[in-house]
Order: structure tokens, then sequence, then C-alpha cells
């Protein structure tokens, strides 16, 4: 359980710092920090899908504002910042204490008065709860709850405007809001009778900290339509309920908060809090299963997806689910490829490496079902697609040698996973060969030898394929080896070998099908350990190169310039460890399992029972990007596999 204390939250310094999620199927989140105060225009209570609109989340209900009054006072509890570094009210102060075992929970002390509240979302209707109990109380006491709305999406900013409609409208024990008729109307009721007071108003110039200090625009106003008083009873809950639909019965709402907590996991540990966490990025939407790359600014991500699918779905016994999101990442394979943004109409596909990892991915769901056959009779001919686009060329400069080396490039593009764009430029261009994408590609061919072997064999597919795979790892070593400087080439592009130090190197040994012989394997895990390994993943470049950046930090452009030039990835751990354990088996468990706990303080530092997306290259290792990370938390449960099941021990 993550436990705070009032020194803690009352320092804003460091309850700003740290953020909660909770979140339900369909992707409806409420997000902020442990003081109530939004720091990011990504933060808010009710923040949901709007498919009529387009494939990102909106913010519809921004905060709550609380007032306990007792005895003609009134105690403000909710905390805002404005413009100025002016926090009104200051309710952070009469925080007693925050808890978080299954969901979030405050202690308020206001004079007499102890007031517990509690939020979580009903995942199955995708709604918020929130529990407030009046756990001490000296007289009458009632609590009065403001809302505040937003009505846009997550990515942009409000301002008060003529266009959106202020009418409040009522509905059984509570509101019903729509500022925009394109929006769904947003329903706010209590469990018990309640009195509403019409007060619309516009609050102006609420600021941001974190997008402020990330070089972004950070200050909106937020739309007030009026109060909800609710007298308190000693030890009795009132349930404040918000969602897209009524409930026909708010006096209902207790037993629903009490039905959507019996089914959280208890975050009592590091393997129960990573289970939890993975549960968050697993949502189903618009008739597909879809995982969410990280919180709280990514949507589904192609390349993101295939990563994190063996650890957040097979290794958490959810072969089902996985099933389900291959199913619905198909419907969007084109020619070959899979998006690297977005699905549907919306899909982008500039991406070189994400079909490549799908071919992994479905390989990782054949080893956990042991069901090759059936696997494959399902989605071999989605992985043959993908190597035959790759042979004959195709998209973005994608293409093959005639020895079977793979190629991609096109200007103004970063097409494989160091993505980052800099004034239009890519920063890690990486155009030519790739060497992880070289591996990914042998790892894909050998996977199809071997499924096509066990079934109804395709003679024409191997003929094609094996004799130019059994002299691959000897083309491959000629390409990116140096015996010499003792590790693989990171990109190799008119005969020209970039000689960086970087991790993508790694996961030519971690693959099932690795194109380097057991002596080269051991000369780069080694390599890298030395040079990139941290407590919090792998550096993306080596600190002795000029251009390494130890933090990650400033607007946008000074951070897109560190993000693959030092900045530390979570998600190569897995690839690191897989690696290592290739190498060095039962006598290399230890080591990892190390490396594993290290990571053990993390789920408390940024995100509550979660792993950031990534962090400073230099110590302390700073949590830096998106707080709660899907491929962060799926990597470290794939750790854990590997090391319960021994995958790698040798006999």
């Amino acid at each position: 359980m993550f436990k705070s204390d009032k020194n803690e939250l009352s320092n804003l310094e460091v309850s700003l710092r740290k953020e909660f999620i909770c979140v339900s199927d369909n992707g409806t989140y409420a997000s902020s920090t442990l003081s109530g105060c939004n720091s990011r225009k990504y933060h808010g209570l009710y923040v949901c899908p709007q498919p009529d609109l387009n494939q990102d989340n909106f913010v519809l209900l921004s905060s709550l504002e609380e007032t306990v009054c007792q005895q003609d006072k009134e105690f403000h509890i909710g905390v805002k910042r404005y413009a100025g570094h002016v926090f009104s009210p200051k309710g952070h102060k009469y925080i007693e204490a925050f808890e978080y075992l299954t969901h979030p929970v405050w202690f308020y002390r206001v004079g007499g008065v102890l007031l517990r509240k509690e939020l979580l979302m009903h995942s199955g209707q995708n709604r918020l709860l929130i529990k407030y109990t009046l756990e001490e109380a000296h007289s009458e006491t009632s609590l009065v709850i403001r809302p505040f709305l937003a009505f846009r999406d997550v990515h942009e900013l409000t301002m008060c405007n003529d266009t959106a409609c202020t009418q409040l409208q009522y509905t059984e024990k509570g509101i019903k809001c729509r500022l925009y008729p394109s929006f769904s109307a947003l329903y706010m009721q209590t469990s018990r009778s309640c009195r509403v007071t019409d007060n619309p108003d516009w609050y102006r110039q609420v600021e941001y900290a974190a997008e402020k200090e990330r070089g972004y625009h950070c200050r909106e106003d937020l739309f007030t339509p009026g109060t909800l008083s609710v007298p308190l009873t000693l030890h009795e809950p009132l349930v404040l309920s918000v969602g897209l639909t009524p409930l026909a019965a708010p006096e209902n709402a207790v037993a629903l908060f009490e039905e959507a907590r019996a089914s959280l996991i208890p975050m009592d540990n590091m393997e129960n809090c990573l289970r939890a966490a993975a549960d968050s990025f697993i949502v189903h939407k618009e008739g597909r299963c879809q995982i969410v790359a990280g919180y709280p600014w990514f949507g589904s991500w192609g390349r993101d997806t295939f990563i994190s699918l063996p650890g957040l779905t097979l290794c958490t016994g959810k072969n089902r689910i996985a099933a389900e999101i291959l199913r619905s990442m198909l419907k969007d394979q084109s020619g070959g490829l899979f998006p690297n943004v977005g699905y549907g109409e919306q899909a982008s596909y500039n991406s070189a490496d994400a079909p490549l990892w799908f071919v992994w991915a479905v390989q990782q769901y054949a080893e956990a079902t042991g069901d090759l056959a059936s696997v494959w009779k399902e989605f071999g001919a989605a992985v043959k697609q993908v190597i035959s686009n790759y042979a004959s060329g195709g998209d973005f400069g994608i293409g093959m040698t005639a020895d079977g080396l793979i190629y991609a490039g096109k200007d103004g593009c970063a097409l494989t996973w160091m993505d980052a764009m800099a004034d239009g430029v890519a920063v890690t261009p990486r155009r030519g060969m790739p060497v992880e994408i070289n591996a990914l590609w042998y790892n894909a061919v050998m996977f199809a030898l071997q499924a096509e072997a066990c079934g109804e064999s395709d003679n024409e597919f191997a003929a094609r394929w094996q004799p130019l795979m059994d002299n691959f790892p000897a083309v491959f070593k000629a390409c990116f080896w140096s015996k010499e400087k003792g590790y693989l080439a990171d990109t190799v592009c008119d005969d020209k070998q970039d000689w960086s130090v970087r991790p993508n190197q790694i996961i030519a040994v971690s693959l099932p099908y690795s194109p380097v012989s057991g002596k080269v394997g051991q000369l780069v895990v080694e390599k890298v350990k030395n040079f990139l390994l941290t407590p919090r993943g792998l550096r993306t470049l080596a600190p002795a190169d000029s251009r390494y950046k130890p933090v990650y930090r400033g607007n946008q452009t000074d951070r897109d310039r560190a993000y693959h030039q030092g900045t530390v990835w979570v998600w190569l751990t897995g690839h690191f460890a897989e690696a290592y354990l290739k190498v060095y088996g039962a006598a290399g468990k230890p080591f990892v399992e190390e490396l594993y706990r290290n990571f053990e303080p993390t789920l408390q530092e940024a995100g509550i029972g979660t792993v950031s997306e990534i962090y400073d290259g230099d110590p302390p290792y700073k949590a830096q990007g998106a707080f709660s990370q899907a491929w962060s938390v799926a990597e470290l449960l794939r750790i854990r596999h590997m090391l319960d099941t021994g995958k790698y021990e040798k006999k």
C-alpha cells in the first residue's frame, strides 16, 4: 500500500509531482496529483472517448471543489493553481493522509470533522464514483460539491466563450451538463437527495504547472454550472456518480462503488502493482480491443501494442485478450504494414518496425498457448504478407538486398522506435539498415519457416526463404559486427557503419531466433551492460558520446533532442534481461532479479503503482515523460515471468 502523510501532502513541490490514474474498460479515466490539484491539461476526473469527434480522449469534468459546512463555517478542501502561481482555495492544507491500496483515498481534517474521500472507476459502466464518509463530527455537517467543466480534447485548452451551453438541466438526484452539442451529456448524481444551486460562472486562468515546464500553453478557463449540497450523516457513505448515462436509481451508487472496489487488484507488492497497471492499458472501444501506449497523452500505437502485448496479457494469463488485440490490429494491416499511430481512417503507417514486432507478438502468443498450428492457421497469412512486403519493397523506402538484409528510409521520417523529430528533422534518422530491424526480420522469417514445417508445409515458401536464412547470420555478421570494437553497428547506410553505442543491438541477442553466435551475443551483452545499463533501464546513447544528453528537460524541441540521445527507456530492460539470461542461464538469474527489483521504488516516484515512460540518463535517474507507460510495465512483467519460469536456465 502507498501511504503519504500530512507533511508530504501539504508540500506542493512534492505532492504535485506524484500522480494517480484510475481507468475503466473503454479507457475513460480519472487522474490528478495527490494534492487534488491538476498540474496537466491531461488531468481530469472524467476524461473519456468521444468517438464521433476523433480518437483522442476528452476532458469533460476537470475537477471538483468540495466545501465542508459546519456551524456557519465553510472549509474549502479543493485546490487549484491560477496564473501568477496563485493557489485558491488551498484545500491541500486540510489533507491529513493519502492511501492507495486498490484506489485513491484521502482523509481531510477540518475543525472537528474527519472526512474520508475515495475515488474509483466502475469499469463495466465507465462511471466515476466518489465516496464521501463522515468519520468524525461534533455537529451537523453538510458537503457542497462544485464541478468544473472543460468539454475539450485532452491536447487542447478551453477559454470562456459565448457558444457554450451554460443552462443547467436537472436529473434524478443531480444535474446534466452538455456544453456543446457535438459532445455527450455528462450526468452527475448523488446517492442521497441533494439541493442544486444554479450558479453558472467561468473561472479564468487556471494554470497547469507541468505544461508550463514543458513549454506548452498552460492556462485555461473552466465553467461551473452551480453546486450540489448534501447533508452528511456520521458513518453513512455518500456517493457521487459521474457518467455519460444516468443512474435510474442513484441510491444504488453506494452498492456500485463496493462492487467496483471488490474487482480491483490490491497493490500490496510489486507484482500486484504491475498487474493492476497492466489492466489499465487494455481498453475496449469501437468494437476493438486495444492497448493504450501510455497515460496521460498516448493513444493506440502499433509498435507499442506489439511490444507490450506479451507482458500485459500472456504473462498475466490473459491469452484470450492477446488474441483479441491481435485480431483488432489485423483490421488495419495494409500492404504488410501496421499503423504506427491510430486506427481505421485515422491510421498512420510511418513505421518500418511495427510489422516485425507484430510477428514477434504472434510468435510469443504461439509459445504461450503451446498451439503453434492453430495460431499459424489464424495469423500465418498476415505474417507471410509482412515478409512478402519487406522482400518486394514498399512504402517508406522499405526493401531487401539480394543477400537478405532489410533497409528502410524516407526523407523527413524517423521510421524506427527512435522516432523523435526536432524542427522537422529526424534526431536519429537511422536511414539504411538498422540492426534491430534486420534481427527482427531474421526472427520473423525463421518463425514462419518453423510454423510452415509444423503444419501443411508450403514447399514454395520454404524453397524461397530457407537458403537465404541459412546464410543470413554470416551476412548479418559481415554487415554489423566489428571484432576489434566488440559490438554491433547501430545502422549501416551506403556501406558506412554507425558505431554509436546504442541499445538496439541487444535485440539481436534477445530474440528467439538470433542472427548472432553465443560468443558475439555475450560480447554485446557486456558492452551494453558496461555502457548503457542503469537502474532504470538502458540509455539510448553511451555517455562518452559528444551527443549524449544526460537530462530530459526543456521545451518540446529540447526534449525531442534528448529523447533518444541518452535518455533511459524502461522497455529495453526486458530485452537486456532476456539476452543476459540466454547468455548466462541460471548463473545470470540473481543479476536479473536485482535488475528487476531496482524498479520497486519507481512505483511511488511519479505515477502511483505504475512505471514511467523514460528516465534521465544520469543519476538520480529522475522519472520523465508519460507517468504510466504500457511497454515499461509490460517488459517488467515479462522479466518476472522469465525469472519465475526459468525459461533460459541451462540444464
